[in-house]
């Protein structure tokens, strides 16, 4: 005779399987993604010893992301998005695996290293996206709310970003850049399978049906109904733009500024993936202090201060020392502030953005956030060449400041405290957007992730 307690328990964690699903397979890709994204910088600086080549490589991996969010939105709800997910990261671990091997064979040119990054780019972003609009319905059908969700979800991710950096910086010191980037693409498979397996059968997952017959006018009409709807909000506006200024910014430290300050002043792969790693470790803690204690704070305040704590400073001090430990201090605060971002921007986003729209408005925004990325890692990488690293610092650091003001500028942003009376509660989601940017995700302030 079984205990009843013992088939409420079994339901419960029948409903939270696909959460979990979703949740681990994003732990494990976004820990291999911080592996690229060490491997790759750190495998074109030693090959060709040029930070402007560092940038064009950077330039080639995140152009096609902003494609591909321009016009997946669509895409994503016919295809469905369990199997958008699980191709996308398919063919994101095709094209990373084929670097080393390529490179090992003595048959990889800088041309191809540029094309295959572009394909990873290009499938990278709908797999993002597919994950990210399904929280709403995945916090609703675990029984939570969507702020502990998106705190849980986002603090996942930055915990996976720690992980990921820090086994990078020692994996790359004992095997190799080539090595790494091996890992990164057993990763992608791992969380193929898991969305694969975790999610089959949950009805946010599977094909969404059309109001219209499949044609490309049917498609260029859901498209434009993803771009009205953020262009007549003012306050995704405003979030899309100002993250695009400042994931282009990030992408500018992440692929180049970083990787060359650390190979000229802090002793190599090992001092980067330690940086990498504090800052995504406080990250992760921040998200999860947002999640427990954020709710009771005013959101703008808690956004404004947390972006100034966690965006120029970095630039600043690594302007200005050339030890680890000032740096690894700064950023360990600066990922605790930025931790609190991406929480505090999905739950405004779920609130204002509907069920039917969600796919539409998550790609448009993800492409305008993302829509300076490819310039940020190739500018920083000529001007790095031409200046030095200590001024391009200063000067890329000052415009990331100027930035973070927008929040205190514009009346546009006061309306972030009171989204969810337009809606209704957001406790828990039954509707809601994608994140302002993919992950990696409103990802940012920060760079993609798998």
């Amino acid at each position: 005779m079984s205990h009843p307690g013992g088939s409420v328990a079994a339901r419960t964690g029948g409903r939270r399987r696909p959460f979990a699903a979703v949740l681990a397979a994003n732990t494990v890709s976004i820990a291999g993604t911080s592996l690229t994204m060490i491997g790759v910088p750190w495998f074109v600086l030693q090959t060709t010893d040029s930070p402007a080549r560092a940038g064009v490589v950077a330039f080639c991996a995140t152009l096609p992301v902003v494609v591909a969010a321009l016009a997946g939105g669509p895409v994503i709800d016919r295809l469905g998005r369990r199997r958008v997910s699980v191709a996308s990261d398919l063919v994101c671990g095709l094209s990373v695996a084929a670097i080393p091997l390529l490179h090992y064979a003595g048959l990889l040119e800088f041309w191809m290293l540029c094309a295959l990054m572009a394909v990873g780019g290009l499938a990278h972003t709908p797999g993002m996206t597919a994950r990210n609009v399904m929280l709403p319905d995945l916090a609703e059908h675990a029984g939570t709310t969507l702020a502990r969700a998106s705190s849980l979800y986002d603090a996942v991710a930055r915990g996976a970003r720690m992980i990921g950096a820090a086994l990078a910086g020692v994996l790359i010191t004992v095997l190799g850049a080539e090595a790494v980037l091996l890992l990164d693409a057993a990763t992608f498979a791992v969380s193929a399978a898991l969305v694969a397996a975790g999610v089959r059968g949950f009805a946010a997952a599977e094909p969404q049906p059309a109001a219209a017959a499949v044609s490309f006018a049917s498609y260029r009409a859901e498209l434009r109904e993803g771009y009205a709807f953020l262009l007549r909000t003012r306050l995704l506006l405003g979030v899309t733009v100002m993250v695009m200024l400042t994931n282009g910014l990030d992408q500018a430290w992440n692929a180049v500024l970083l990787p060359v300050h650390a190979r000229e002043e802090l002793g190599g792969s090992g001092g980067l993936g330690l940086l990498i790693a504090l800052f995504g470790g406080f990250a992760f803690l921040g998200a999860l202090l947002y999640g427990a204690v954020g709710e009771r704070f005013p959101r703008r305040v808690v956004f404004t201060v947390a972006f100034m704590i966690g965006g120029p400073t970095r630039w600043l001090v690594a302007a200005c020392t050339d030890t680890t430990l000032p740096l690894a201090v700064t950023m360990a605060l600066a990922g605790l502030g930025m931790g609190m971002l991406n929480p505090i921007l999905s739950v405004a986003f779920y609130e204002l953005v509907p069920d039917s729209l969600r796919s539409r408005v998550t790609g448009v925004s993800t492409a305008g956030c993302e829509l300076t990325m490819p310039l940020g890692g190739l500018a920083a990488g000529l001007l790095v060449e031409g200046t030095g690293t200590t001024a391009a610092l200063l000067l890329l650091g000052g415009v990331y400041l100027l930035t973070t003001l927008a929040p205190l500028v514009f009346p546009a942003w006061r309306t972030l405290d009171g989204t969810g009376a337009r809606r209704g509660p957001a406790a828990v989601s039954s509707s809601g957007p994608g994140r302002p940017s993919a992950g990696p995700a409103v990802r940012t302030p920060h760079p993609p992730a798998s």
